[in-house]
């Protein structure tokens, strides 16, 4: 009850998924739940986040893929890859969230895991408190695909934590796109509102 599912993984053309049109096409996509401030779930991807606690990721991740599983929306995926971190930002925390996002939804859909297969190739600021044009400049070219030959022609299922503009989850898609991979699924924990 405290974390308010979306329906969006049984629901074509919703939020998520209008957030995309006329930007970049994917097949498609959904968030698990819904995101409000000083709510269970912004604590609970607080701790995953800032606090370390990895666990708490793979089993916010298990909630997706039990989602993901409840329909066909999602079935012609092959692969998951995280949407990476820069590899100092990741240094500094130890960890990449949505990589025990996808590790989470991989035990329940039983798709293989990508890790390295893409990267930021630039150190971006936050995007926590910038507009969505802001955003969007912030995330222009910011990923780059380092192992084309495990995503080519691959239905790829894009994973990340929260999705407000989708701003960086379009960046990534469109270097993914480029590869080219047969499709983009994108798949988060949560939705802002």
């Amino acid at each position: 009850m405290q974390l308010p599912a979306t329906g969006f993984f049984t629901t074509a053309d919703n939020p998520v998924e209008q957030s995309f049109y006329g930007r970049v096409p994917i097949a498609a996509g959904a968030a698990a739940f819904y995101f409000t401030k000083h709510s269970l779930l912004q604590h609970l991807l607080f701790q995953l986040k800032y606090n370390g606690h990895q666990k708490m990721g793979i089993w916010l991740g298990q909630q997706v893929g039990h989602q993901i599983a409840a329909g066909n929306r999602f079935k012609p995926i092959d692969i998951i890859v995280p949407l990476p971190l820069h590899p100092k930002k990741e240094q500094l925390r130890g960890y990449n969230q949505a990589a025990c996002i996808a590790q989470g939804i991989s035990t329940v859909i039983n798709k293989p895991l990508v890790c390295h297969a893409l990267s930021r190739a630039r150190y971006t600021q936050t995007q926590t408190k910038k507009n969505r044009a802001a955003r969007w400049e912030n995330m222009e070219d910011a990923f780059t695909v380092l192992f084309p030959q495990l995503l080519q022609h691959q239905h790829v299922l894009l994973v990340d934590d929260v999705i407000t503009t989708g701003a960086t989850l379009e960046a990534c898609t469109t270097a993914l796109l480029a590869v080219p991979v047969a499709s983009v699924h994108i798949a988060t924990v949560a939705y802002t509102i």
